[in-house]
C-alpha cells in the first residue's frame, strides 16, 4: 500500500493523536495548528503517550500554523479535526484552494452536520464521514495522553455509495496505522449513533459544572437527561436513521429500553455505566465553557436534535432547553455561576416554570 500525503487540519488531541499514528505508519502528514502547537511540533517533533506508559516520538511530523502554508502542496486526504464551529472559518480558508483539494476530505469532528457544510462548500461526492472513540487529551503542546487502550475508527461515504473505494482503502490505511477502523454503509446512522453516546451527561454537566458520576446521582437530572435521549431516538425514528451497535456499545440493541423502559431502572442503569465511564472526568461542552472558548459544540449535538425534530415533526423541548442555557451560558460569561451545582434551577426550567432558566 501506498504511502498516502495527508493534511490533518485540527492539531488538538485527536488531530494529533491520528496524524501521529498515520506518520509513524510511513505517511506523509501534515499537521494545521495554532502557532504554540506549530512551534513545539517543528522544534520537537509529536509526543503519544499510550495508555500502559509507553511513549512514541514521531519527529517526521510537518507543522504550520495556517492553511495559506499548507498550500500549494498535494495531499491524498484533507482530515478535519477541529471543533464543529469552527469548520465554517475553515472552509472559507480553505476555499481559495478549491483547485488544490484533495479527492476525499474527511470529518473526524463529533456531533452532527459538519460533513452537510462541507458537501455544501465541495460536493458531496468528496466527503467522507467519519467517528473516533479514542480517549485522547492534550497534556501540553505536541504531546498527547492516551488515556484508554481501546479505540476504534468508523468511516462512511457521505453521499450514500455502498462500499466505496475511498472508505474501504482508507479503512486499510488506517487500520495498518494501529488505528481499528470499520466502513458502515449509512453514514446518518453511525454519525446519530456516535451523537447519542457524546450527548449523555455532556450538556447538563457544563450546565451544571459537576461530572456526570455526581449529575446523575439527582433524579431530576437523569429524567433530563431521559427525556433528551427519547427525543433523540423519536427523531431518529422519523428520520428513519437506525442506531446502530458502535464499538462496545451497543445503542441499537439498547434503544428500545432507552426509549420505553421504565426510569427508575433507567436512572440506575445511567447512573452506574455513565459514572463508571467518565469516572470524575468532565465533558467536552463544560471544558469549552471553562477555558472561554468563543462557541460551543452544542449546536452540533442537542441542537441536531432540535433542527432535526423541526424537519420531522418531533418535538424536543428538552434538547431545546439544554441547547439555549449551554449557548447562553458561552454567550455570558457571568452567568455561569448562577447555574454552577443549581439543580433546583436547571430542574424548574425542565418544568418550565417561569423565569427559571434567567
Amino acid at each position: 500500500m501506498d504511502p498516502l500525503r495527508i493534511l490533518i487540519i485540527g492539531a488538538g488531541a485527536i488531530g494529533c493523536f491520528v496524524g501521529g499514528k498515520l506518520a509513524s505508519a510511513g505517511h506523509a502528514v501534515k499537521l494545521v495548528g495554532r502557532p504554540g502547537t506549530t512551534a513545539a511540533l517543528q522544534s520537537r517533533g509529536l509526543e503519544l503517550h499510550a495508555a500502559d506508559g509507553a511513549v512514541e516520538r514521531i519527529p517526521s511530523v510537518s507543522a504550520v500554523s495556517s492553511l495559506r502554508e499548507a498550500f500549494p502542496d498535494s495531499y491524498d486526504l484533507a482530515i478535519l479535526a477541529v471543533k464543529s464551529y469552527d469548520t465554517e472559518t475553515v472552509l472559507d480558508e480553505l476555499a481559495p484552494a478549491e483547485a488544490l483539494l484533495p479527492p476525499a476530505i474527511l470529518s473526524l469532528q463529533n456531533g452532527v452536520g459538519n460533513e452537510e457544510q462541507i458537501a455544501a462548500r465541495f460536493g458531496p461526492q468528496r466527503v467522507l464521514a467519519g467517528t473516533i472513540t479514542a480517549p485522547v487529551e492534550v497534556k501540553e503542546p505536541g504531546v498527547v495522553q492516551v488515556t484508554k487502550s481501546t479505540f476504534a475508527v468508523g468511516l462512511a461515504d457521505f453521499h450514500g455509495g455502498i462500499a466505496d473505494p475511498k472508505s474501504n482503502s482508507l479503512s486499510s490505511s488506517f487500520s495498518s496505522a494501529g488505528l481499528p477502523a470499520k466502513v458502515y454503509n449509512d453514514a446518518y446512522s453511525m454519525k446519530w449513533s456516535k451523537l447519542l453516546m457524546n450527548m449523555i451527561g455532556n450538556a447538563t454537566s457544563a450546565i451544571l459544572a459537576e461530572p456526570p458520576a455526581v449529575t446523575f446521582a439527582d433524579p431530576r437530572i437523569a429524567d433530563l437527561e431521559i427525556d433528551a435521549l427519547r427525543e433523540a431516538l423519536r427523531v431518529m425514528a422519523a428520520a428513519g436513521i437506525r442506531p446502530l451497535n458502535v464499538e462496545k456499545y451497543p445503542l441499537r440493541t439498547l434503544a428500545p429500553l432507552l426509549r420505553f423502559g421504565p426510569r427508575p431502572l433507567l436512572r440506575s442503569a445511567l447512573h452506574r455505566v455513565v459514572g463508571g465511564a467518565r469516572g470524575g472526568k468532565m465533558p467536552s461542552l463544560f471544558l469549552d465553557l471553562e477555558s472561554g472558548k468563543r462557541g460551543s459544540e452544542v449546536a452540533w449535538y442537542n441542537g441536531a436534535i432540535v433542527r432535526k425534530g423541526v424537519e420531522v415533526g418531533v418535538e424536543t423541548p428538552a434538547n431545546c432547553l439544554l441547547t439555549e442555557t449551554v449557548q447562553k451560558l458561552a454567550a455570558e460569561r457571568g452567568l455561569r455561576a448562577g447555574w454552577r451545582g443549581n439543580y433546583e434551577q436547571l430542574a424548574a426550567a425542565a418544568r418550565g416554570e417561569a423565569g427559571a432558566s434567567k
